[in-house]
Parts: C-alpha cells; structure tokens; sequence
C-alpha cells in the first residue's frame, strides 16, 4: 500500500511539474529584466485570503508582484532582477519557494503519529493482557 501510495504522489508531482511548464512558458522579452518564481504550499493554504495577501505582503519586501494564482497552493510571481541588491537586508529569503511545512515534514508527522499511535495501542494491548 505505501509504494502505491507513493508512486500516486510522485505521479501528481511530475503533472503539477508539466503543467507549470505549459503555462508559464515565457517568450525572449518576457526574460529581459525580469525573474519569476512559484511559491508552493502543501494543502490549499492560498485559499484563505488573508493567508494569500499576507504572502504577497512578504513577498513584495523582497520586490515580488504576484502574477497570478495557478491553484491553492502554488502562485506566481515576478520582480525586476535590480531587486537583487537589496537582497542581503530583506526580513524573508528573496527566494523561497515553499510556505509552511513541506512535504517531507508533512510525510514525517503523519507517521510520527502513527508511529505514536501503535505505540500506545501496543501499551493498552499489554496492560490489557
């Protein structure tokens, strides 16, 4: 069951991967200046307003603009490359591109608690013996 599991997850990641590629193609000017970045988040916590404009808040510190919302948890955005200098003083890394925890942190407290979980289920077992 976990393989399946896993191979389903690396599956959803190369198609959210080919789907970012199909639509954030970017002609030559496009480039000229600029760079972008997706900022990704596990779940759909981008479906909370005020979760999505506190992200751009943060992100325009840095001289990021959001270009545009590809679902929940992933969004665009863009800035000039002159932007760069002031990098070194920002309050955030200028060029982070997961918010919250990630997907190993998230696999690891799922079986943490069930590792916590058929720990005590054992202890109850043996106590109940």
């Amino acid at each position: 069951m976990g393989g399946a599991g896993a191979a389903a997850a690396a599956a959803a990641k190369r198609r959210r991967e080919q789907e970012e590629e199909r639509m954030t193609a970017y002609g030559k000017g496009d480039l000229d200046g600029w760079e972008f970045k997706i900022v990704r988040s596990v779940g759909n916590r981008f479906k909370k307003r005020e979760v999505l404009d506190g992200l751009c808040r943060e992100e325009a510190t840095a001289g990021w603009e959001m270009i545009e919302k590809l679902d929940n948890s992933r969004i665009r955005f863009k800035r000039r490359t002159d932007r760069r200098v002031a990098d070194p003083q920002m309050p955030i890394d200028p060029y982070r591109t997961h918010v919250g925890i990630s997907e190993g942190g998230l696999v690891a407290l799922i079986l943490g608690v069930i590792a916590f979980g058929m720990g005590v289920l054992f202890l109850l077992l043996e106590v109940w013996k």
